[in-house]
């Protein structure tokens, strides 16, 4: 049976029931820019969180937002969480 994606093709289960991956097929120029731009993203936003004195409800809950959710958190919290004054 054919694989239906590539990446699917370069995993596989061994008779113990681990699963290996071939890292070196991953398309890491691909993948790296988005990489970058998630960390440039959580770090400014968690710089600004730390420097911004108030802001649309609780810190730690826009700390957790900022790290958990993957590009939109950021995002997220610059649309909504900053307050403009």
């Amino acid at each position: 049976m054919k694989p239906f994606c590539s990446i699917c093709s370069r995993i596989e289960v061994s008779e113990k029931g681990g699963i290996t991956m071939d890292w070196n097929s991953i398309p890491w120029m691909l993948i790296l820019p988005v990489l970058i731009i998630q960390l440039l993203l959580v770090v400014v936003a968690v710089t600004d969180l730390l420097r911004v004195k108030d802001t649309n409800g609780p810190k730690w809950m826009w700390a957790l937002v900022i790290i958990f959710i993957n590009i939109i958190g950021p995002i997220i919290y610059f649309i909504v969480g900053r307050r403009n004054e």
